[in-house]
C-alpha cells in the first residue's frame, strides 16, 4: 500500500472518518484504541467493524498509556506518519472525573511523543482544541493569540499538549502539528455531544437541557472538512524557522518544526437557530428546559482559518443545514436498524 499510517483513537467519532478516509485513498492504516466506555461501546465496536473489512486495515486494542504495547507497534509497523487523536474527551467529564485526563491526555501523549522519538516519523499530527482559548474576548480566535486562560482541565491538557508537542520538535527534530478543533460533528458522532442527545431526547418526545438559556454560540464543524483538513495536512509538514521572532513572527510558528492551525467553519451559529435546524428536519418542536451556564463551558467559540487557506487553500464549508441532515439520516437509520441499543 501507499503509506503506513498510525492512527491513535481509530475506533473513534474523528479517527474513526479519518481513518475510513485514508483507507479509502489506498493508505495502509494501523489503527489503536482502547475501546473504553465513556460512551456506548457498540458505536465504536461497529465503527472498528467497518474499518475491519478493508484489508489495508490493522488494529490494536490497547492504551496508549501502555507505553511497552505503544512501542512494540511503533517496532512492528515504523509508520511513516502519526495521527494522534485518542484522547479523553469531553469538558464536562473533566470537572468530575479530572485523573481520566491525566492519564490519557498526558501521559498518554507522553508515551506517543516518546515512540516517535525513538522510532522516527516524517510528521506527527495530533488533535488540540478550540478549548484552549478559554476566557479569550477577542474573535475571530486565532492562532496568534494568547491560550493561557483556560477554563476546564481538558483544555488544560490539550495547551499541554502543544507545549509537549513543541518541546520534542525543538529537542529531537519531531515535525509536529496540533489542530485545534472547533465542535466537530457528523454521523457516527460522540453521544455526549449535544446535536447528539438533542436528536434523541427530541426523537423520544424528551424534553432537551439548553445551557445558559440558549445565549451560546458554535463555531460547528461537519466531520468531512475536519479529515480532509487533516489529510490535506499530512504532507504540510513543518519547517523550524530558524530567525523566528515572537515580537513580529505568527505563535502558530516557531524555530523548531511545529505549527499550530484551526480548524473550524470559520461562521459560528446561535444555538437556538441549531436547534431549530434539527427541529426542522426532525419534524418536531423541541421541549426546552432552559439551564444556567456550565462550568467549564465558553459562551462562543469561532475560528479564524486564515493559516489553513494560505497553507493548504482549504477552507471547511459544509453549512449546518447541510450537516445535520446528513447526520440525521445517518441516526434514524443506524438506530431504526439497532431496536436494542439505548
Amino acid at each position: 500500500m501507499d503509506t503506513k499510517i498510525l492512527v491513535t483513537g481509530a475506533a473513534g467519532f474523528i479517527g474513526f472518518h479519518m481513518s475510513k478516509l485514508l483507507l479509502e485513498k489506498g493508505h495502509f492504516v494501523v489503527g489503536l484504541d482502547n475501546m473504553n466506555d465513556y460512551y456506548d461501546s457498540q458505536l465504536k465496536e461497529d465503527r472498528l467493524a467497518l474499518l475491519a473489512s478493508y484489508d489495508n486495515f490493522v488494529f490494536y486494542k490497547t492504551d496508549i498509556k501502555d507505553k511497552a504495547v505503544l512501542d512494540h507497534v511503533f517496532i512492528e509497523h515504523r509508520p511513516a506518519y502519526v495521527i494522534h487523536l485518542a484522547a479523553q474527551a469531553g469538558v464536562r467529564y473533566s470537572i468530575t472525573n479530572p485523573y481520566a485526563y491525566v492519564d490519557s491526555n498526558l501521559i498518554g501523549f507522553m508515551n506517543v511523543l516518546e515512540a516517535c522519538r525513538n522510532y522516527p516519523v516524517k510528521h506527527l499530527v495530533y488533535a488540540s482544541s478550540s478549548s484552549v482559548y478559554g476566557g479569550n474576548k477577542v474573535i475571530p480566535f486565532s492562532t496568534n493569540h494568547n491560550v493561557d486562560h483556560p477554563v476546564s482541565l481538558y483544555a488544560a491538557t490539550k495547551k499541554s499538549n502543544e507545549l509537549m508537542a513543541h518541546t520534542y520538535s525543538h529537542l529531537y527534530n519531531i515535525p509536529t502539528t496540533g489542530l485545534r478543533f472547533f465542535t466537530v460533528y457528523g454521523p457516527w458522532g460522540r453521544p455526549d455531544m449535544a446535536y447528539f442527545s438533542f436528536t434523541k431526547d427530541m426523537m423520544a418526545g424528551n424534553p432537551i437541557k439548553v445551557f445558559n438559556k440558549g445565549e451560546m454560540e458554535r463555531d460547528f464543524t461537519y466531520i468531512d472538512d475536519i479529515v480532509e483538513g487533516i489529510h490535506k495536512l499530512l504532507d504540510c509538514i513543518p519547517k523550524a524557522q530558524t530567525n523566528w521572532d515572537e515580537s513580529i513572527d505568527n505563535l502558530s510558528t516557531s524555530f523548531a518544526p511545529y505549527k499550530l492551525y484551526n480548524i473550524g467553519n470559520n461562521s459560528p451559529v446561535k444555538l437556538m437557530r441549531f436547534i431549530q435546524v434539527l427541529e426542522a428536519l426532525l419534524e418536531t418542536e423541541a421541549d426546552k428546559v432552559f439551564m444556567d451556564m456550565q462550568p467549564g463551558d465558553v459562551l462562543r467559540t469561532y475560528a479564524d482559518v486564515s493559516d489553513l487557506q494560505k497553507d493548504i487553500d482549504f477552507k471547511p464549508e459544509t453549512t449546518i443545514e447541510e450537516g445535520l441532515s446528513k447526520f440525521v439520516k445517518w441516526y434514524k437509520k443506524y438506530y431504526n436498524s439497532s431496536e436494542d441499543r439505548d
